[in-house]
């Protein structure tokens, strides 16, 4: 008898513009390919919203402001209210859910965790990333380095947390970025479990090395990157593409085991 697949649903939240992120979430996906079965939703360009029938959702990064008020934006956030409330309830089967950049901005603003402000420079890179003591313990980085390494590419942020929102939804920030010694501003949140199936993070974890070093190889996109943030910057990041201590490691880990935790959970019989 042939097994039932989980459904996963992918939102794209880039709002056609072309990116490398929503091809590398698909190959992540494809991985799991005999246990699940993905979709693609193009959320905020065609206003494509999945239903709740699905088990797992990825919601992906996307250009432009997270307080962008679309239509795309009131069916999304209605849609994440539906799967919390699901996973309230004690009788339903649970839905696993991860934010990356973007979509992370615009649910930590739905759900008021701090404040959403634009950057003062845009934050582009391979950057490292520090764990909180929340987030040594937390599934989505076992067996990463603290700190690790991400692409950070962002000119948003989310910082000022407001814990007493946090401790209400029994949510915990999981990672924030570099400590910077010479300049006096907060260190942004870079990751949050929002509850045990809703987590997210501001870099992008689906970022896989292969293709970054080709893309930034080209004359064309090598420009932008010397143009926008300079020679030294451009040096840096394709120096550590070829680290597999780097983002290598941490494509092979984040994404993998968030998707392998939530068919572990839906596998699970529900107790009721």
């Amino acid at each position: 008898m042939k097994k039932e697949k989980l459904k996963l649903a992918i939102l794209d939240m880039n709002n056609d513009v072309p990116n490398q992120g929503l091809r590398c979430i698909k190959e992540i996906v494809e991985t799991f390919h005999e246990e699940v079965a993905y979709r693609i939703f193009n959320v905020r360009a065609k206003g494509e919203i999945p239903d709740a029938s699905y088990d797992i959702y990825i919601s992906s990064g996307g250009p432009g402001s997270p307080l962008d008020e679309g239509e795309w934006r009131q069916p999304y956030l209605q849609l994440m209210q539906n799967l919390w409330d699901i996973n309230k309830a004690d009788t339903e089967q649970k839905k696993h859910v991860f934010f990356i950049c973007y979509s992370f901005q615009v649910i930590c603003n739905y759900f008021e965790l701090g404040e959403i402000k634009p950057r003062r420079n845009t934050s582009f890179g391979i950057l490292k990333v520090h764990q909180t003591k929340k987030g040594h313990n937390d599934l989505i980085f076992k067996g990463l380095n603290d700190p690790f390494y991400a692409v950070d590419s962002r000119d948003w942020q989310l910082i000022q947390p407001k814990l007493t929102v946090f401790k209400r939804h029994g949510a915990t920030i999981l990672s924030l970025e570099k400590i910077r010694t010479h300049v006096e501003l907060e260190r942004a949140i870079m990751a949050v479990r929002f509850s045990e199936e809703f987590v997210g993070t501001q870099f992008h974890p689906e970022a896989e090395p292969v293709s970054m070093e080709s893309y930034f190889s080209l004359e064309e996109n090598k420009k932008v990157v010397i143009d926008s943030f300079g020679e030294k910057k451009y040096n840096e990041m394709m120096n550590r593409i070829d680290d597999p201590e780097k983002i290598e490691l941490t494509y092979n880990t984040i994404l993998p085991s968030f998707i392998q935790n939530a068919i572990d959970k839906v596998k699970q019989p529900v107790m009721s």
